[in-house]
């Protein structure tokens, strides 16, 4: 066998294997980084936390490997934020009946509300910035 289909052979491995191991590691990961800024919701306190000022909600749910990847951005939004907008997540398998009331049928999707009307949703991963400028957007409404 040529020398250049053994190198070919050896990369392709190595690919496959770098592929399966970060998919095995995102598997395993949390949907939260432990942030104390963060505020997990439930139907008892959904509408209390969102009825004044901004709220950042991400609704989620633990099989759902694009919400696993936006966790960690959340955490730190709540962190950057703390003193002036919430930041929150609803687990949509637990809490189904918030998640049917605002229609969420894709996840993740994050939804800004100032005083307890929603003011701008996004469905899908984006970057950390963007999320801010929700926020920003928000609070100088």
């Amino acid at each position: 066998m040529p020398t250049w289909i053994i190198i070919v052979i050896i990369i392709f491995s190595l690919l496959t294997l770098f592929v399966v191991l970060s998919y095995l590691k995102l598997k395993k990961a949390t949907n939260d980084t432990g942030s104390f800024n963060l505020l997990h919701l439930s139907d008892s306190d959904f509408q209390k936390t969102i009825s004044k000022g901004v709220t950042l909600v991400d609704f989620w749910a633990d099989w759902c490997m694009p919400c696993k990847l936006l966790g960690p951005t959340i955490s730190n939004l709540a962190d950057d934020n703390a003193d002036k907008a919430k930041v929150a997540k609803v687990n949509i398998e637990t809490y189904q009946k918030i998640a049917a009331i605002y229609g969420i049928s894709s996840i993740p999707t994050v939804v800004v509300f100032k005083n307890g009307k929603e003011v701008e949703r996004s469905v899908g991963v984006k970057p950390k910035h963007y999320y801010q400028s929700m926020i920003d957007k928000a609070l100088n409404m």
